[in-house]
């Protein structure tokens, strides 16, 4: 069991998923976290790893280390994807292993199953027919992580859980417009259509400066500013008789002057295809509540001489379709604008829906909407 001063190793603690769980570590009492970054250890050099693994000696891992991207960063850098997160996940599950870690769990994604996966989509409906091409590298390497972990705890007697996450979002999400998962880059680029429609360049000069897009930190002349956001899906077009907007009609513009200008945002793909989204805090508390509370006793099938498909669906069950999804962002952005949806971009897997019924049956529900979360991360967006 572990107690509330053991040290416990969040492996990528500042990205997306890895930032809640130390978070809520640290609210549920833990005091012995301990993470590193990139620059201070290299999760891919098996050598690096071992050593910082022996001189820690943690007694719990969360492993959320990965190089995680968008349908277009999957697509194109995929030897990047399978390499990286195969031997992240195997040096830290064996070093773990080799240095008598008591828990470990490990998170997985979504995309492991099927393409075509019967909906909502169950633990046992792994490796039943063929993935999705765009991201097929990346569900793979996560396959073989999850994989690992049952094979280390029958041969080895160890208790590493593999977790499924749906789709997450939340404060320190990647909020590239090319790179990252739909809903940041989506806010991102509806965040700037609401500064354009309002004129204000200023504004998106100081997003720039925060999050450079392709190298341009908003130091760049007006007009290249707006071909590099007519390139990104956000476009100005003519006035037609728009008010101003609020901050102008604060600020004592008369009509005429400063009127909001019409702004279109592009949409990846039809808007059709399904989606889940869980806020990163939810997440880790199922995760903790994982690490505590659960074994891999608990995961193991009866009545089968064939242990497998003991990972865990972490999931709200409740699903939304990227239209729906857009309309949510803009009604809390407060744009005005229109969305257009670019149907010569694609859509990905039609319907990703988790069956979260294990995770229900062991004792953990969600707590944060949609809409309730959504907001929280805009409002951390504007202030960070």
């Amino acid at each position: 069991m572990l107690n509330k001063d053991s040290k416990i190793y969040v492996a990528g603690h500042t990205g997306l998923v890895g930032s809640a769980i130390t978070a809520a570590l640290k609210r549920k009492g833990f005091s012995n976290i301990i993470g590193r970054t990139f620059g201070e250890l290299d999760l891919r050099r098996q050598e690096d790893t071992e050593a910082f693994f022996a001189s820690e000696k943690p007694e719990a891992v969360i492993l959320c280390a990965a190089k995680v991207g968008g349908i277009m960063a999957n697509n194109t850098m995929r030897a990047e994807f399978i390499y990286e997160n195969l031997m992240i996940q195997s040096n830290v599950v064996h070093a773990s292993y080799l240095n008598g870690v008591k828990k470990l769990v490990f998170l997985g994604s979504s995309c492991i199953y099927p393409r075509d996966c019967p909906q909502p989509m169950r633990e046992d409906h792994l490796l039943t027919s063929p993935l999705e091409y765009t991201n097929e590298p990346y569900a793979i390497a996560k396959i073989a992580g999850l994989k690992m972990c049952e094979a280390y705890n029958m041969r080895y007697g160890t208790d590493f859980i593999a977790v499924m996450p749906t789709n997450l979002y939340g404060p320190n999400d990647n909020f590239n417009l090319t790179g990252g998962h739909v809903l940041p880059s989506l806010m991102r680029r509806i965040h700037l259509g609401k500064l354009l429609e309002n004129g204000d360049m200023d504004g998106i000069r100081a997003d720039l400066k925060r999050r450079p897009v392709e190298g341009f930190d908003g130091s760049e002349s007006e007009q290249e500013i707006m071909d590099l956001l007519e390139q990104q899906g956000v476009r100005s077009l003519k006035s037609e008789g728009l008010p101003p907007s609020p901050r102008l009609r604060r600020a004592g513009k008369s009509k005429g002057q400063g009127q909001r200008s019409r702004v279109t945002v592009s949409v990846w793909g039809t808007g059709n295809p399904l989606r889940e989204f869980m806020y990163s805090g939810d997440m880790a508390d199922a995760t903790i509540y994982i690490m505590e509370e659960i074994s891999f006793k608990d995961v193991v099938p009866e009545g089968t001489d064939e242990i497998r498909n003991t990972h865990i669906n972490i999931g709200t069950g409740e699903e939304i379709s990227i239209r729906d999804l857009a309309q949510m962002v803009k009604e809390t952005t407060g744009f005005h604008g229109e969305l257009v949806f670019d149907h010569s971009k694609p859509d990905g897997t039609p319907r990703k829906f988790l069956d979260s019924s294990k995770l229900r049956s062991l004792g953990f529900r969600h707590a944060t909407s949609l809409r309730e979360g959504m907001a929280r991360v805009y409002e951390w967006y504007l202030i960070n």
